[in-house]
């Protein structure tokens, strides 16, 4: 949490450091002398050595080394220095994404499918066709600009006609390519694309493994235990068996496989052959290669992807079946396709910033430690749960497990209605509530991942079109526009708007903002992070002609934008 005061005096800083006083008047804005915690000094190489990797230049990069032979002091400057990729950067300043979950579930009114449905329960013919052109409204109206969609949830029901599975809409009513009309009317909308592609997948869990699991779900029952989501959800479905071919953890050996894999009448053999479409050799098990292929059918039919969302969720894992994902192999196969594209739970990617409640942390940390490399691992190797309050603070980066330091944004995922697919019986959050998440999660260094799940009549509902549109509106009237461009000042406000220069890294430890009234300065805000953006709410309005932010602790020097001036009220 931040720690506030209102003495006006300023702080004690620990010996060695210095203050960063970034004074803004209502009309103009100048920048001191930087505080940073001093690096020490490197010993020059002698003659005729070569320089070893604690004696080079730190350079900015979106991943770091830390050396056993680098210094507490140089480990912290690294820090100062690990900056975001092009493409973190242009996902981080899209700030807010819609999200989709549409499928299988939508139609069963359930929140986690078994794999088990059949595919004809997926009817969007006729008066249930999507209205994807009014789900783009519904997003753009609240501000979104980007937009992501469940292409294949945990059921495994695939959303385009993949070639790879029977377990999608190429055998639902009409054949429809959801994917397909998605990403086109979000890019008439303007709209970035982002598809979600589950790692775990029911309909491909093996048969026989199944029979014996639903056998031992009805023994549990009978003896009165409790049942698990997945576990109710399989009972339900009863004796049928998934619809898939049975790849998930079937203990299938690793080979040599080809991307894509043609099938028999593939339509992309000519293309592949002439060289316009790339060929990639890869070693997989059985699920790796489909999970693989389908990736490579998203990025290559529907790309460009700006961000591809990998799922940790395995509902199976406590029953005793799970697959090993091969995941470096992973990351290369998606960079390889698309540089630029962030993945979620992936290198150069974004995190999870911990909970589904839309709510970032008081201290955000955009760069966070890895107990290994980032490409090797899934969620990115921190060296603590996702969960935990502290994910980047020095004592965090300084522990002697952390082996690199990469730039992991937090994206903020919450859902408008109580679950993530529609149910007829819930209703969506109201405006305020949505202001109130906005500013703990774009207010708090993070990327809010809004879910806003369309009914099965295809559309999404009017009570959340209504409570999405006034979201929107509310954050433009409140943080469209600085209040100082009105004119002269003093200015009443309850909202201020800080923000680090994040393409040079995140580097802000601990500030305070101070406003200026009838000649007296008092501090009204103390905070620690501040990041791509920090907006603190005040407890009350404050009148003042002058205000000043004071960086009190740094690890580089502060590359600081303007500060902005708010008004919730009006």
């Amino acid at each position: 949490m931040a720690r506030r005061t209102d003495r006006p005096h300023r702080p004690r800083l620990r010996p060695g450091t210095r203050r960063t006083l970034c004074v803004l008047a209502l009309t103009a804005a100048a920048l001191l002398p930087a505080q940073a915690s001093p690096a020490a000094p490197v010993p020059a190489p002698s003659a005729g050595s070569r320089p070893g990797p604690c004696a080079d230049r730190i350079r900015p990069a979106s991943q770091m080394t830390v050396e056993p032979c680098d210094t507490p002091a140089r480990i912290i400057d690294k820090a100062a220095h690990t900056v975001p990729t092009k493409g973190q950067l242009a996902w981080q300043r899209r700030e807010i994404t819609a999200f989709t979950h549409f499928g299988m579930n939508t139609f069963t009114n359930r929140e986690w499918g078994s794999g088990t449905e059949d595919e004809k329960l997926f009817d969007v013919s006729g008066p249930a066709r999507p209205d994807i052109d009014q789900w783009m409204r519904a997003y753009r109206a609240a501000g979104a600009r980007q937009v992501m969609l469940t292409a294949k949830h945990h059921d495994g029901f695939v959303l385009y006609p993949t070639r790879y599975s029977p377990h999608s809409v190429a055998a639902s009513p009409g054949r429809p390519d959801v994917v397909g009309a998605y990403v086109r009317a979000a890019r008439k909308a303007g709209l970035k694309v982002g598809i979600y592609l589950s790692p775990s997948d029911g309909a491909e869990l093996p048969h026989a493994w199944h029979a014996r699991w639903v056998e031992e779900i009805r023994a549990k029952q009978a003896e009165g235990k409790p049942l698990s989501l997945p576990e109710r959800v399989a009972l339900e479905d009863g004796d049928r068996a998934p619809r898939g071919l049975g790849r998930f953890g079937n203990g299938s050996p690793v080979t040599s496989r080809t991307l894509p894999t043609l099938v028999p009448g593939d339509d992309r053999a000519a293309a592949v052959r002439s060289g316009r479409l790339p060929v990639l050799h890869i070693r997989a098990d059985d699920y790796d290669a489909y999970y693989l292929n389908q990736v490579y059918e998203l990025f290559t039919q529907y790309g460009p992807i700006d961000e591809l969302w990998l799922d940790g969720a395995n509902p199976w894992s406590d029953s005793g079946i799970t697959q090993r994902y091969g995941v470096a192999q992973w990351f290369q196969v998606i960079h390889r396709l698309s540089p630029d594209t962030v993945v979620f739970a992936g290198p150069q990617g974004a995190r999870w910033v911990g909970n589904e409640n839309g709510v970032a942390r008081e201290s955000e940390w955009s760069v966070t430690p890895s107990t290994a490399d980032p490409w090797t691992v899934q969620a990115g190797g921190l060296p603590h749960d996702s969960t935990d309050p502290d994910i980047g603070s020095r004592a965090r980066l300084l522990a002697p497990t952390t082996k690199y330091l990469q730039w992991y944004p937090a994206e903020a995922d919450v859902s408008l209605r109580p679950g993530w697919f529609h149910h007829p019986a819930e209703r969506p959050k109201s405006p305020a509530q949505l202001l109130a998440l906005y500013e703990k999660s774009v207010g708090r260094n993070a990327v809010l991942l809004l879910n806003v799940p369309p009914a099965r009549n295809g559309r999404i509902d009017a009570a959340d079109v209504a409570s999405l549109t006034a979201f929107g509106t509310a954050v433009h009237r409140i943080y469209g526009t600085d209040l100082r461009t009105a004119g002269p000042g003093p200015y009443t406000f309850d909202r201020i708007g800080l923000a680090e220069d994040i393409r040079y890294g995140q580097r802000v430890e601990r500030f305070a903002v101070r406003a200026r009234s009838g000649g007296r300065w008092r501090t009204i805000a103390t905070g620690t992070t501040i990041g791509y953006r920090r907006i603190l709410a005040l407890p009350a309005p404050v009148t003042a002609e002058a205000v000043r932010v004071e960086v009190r602790q740094a690890r580089g020097r502060p590359r600081l934008l303007p500060v902005t001036l708010h008004a919730a009220g009006g």
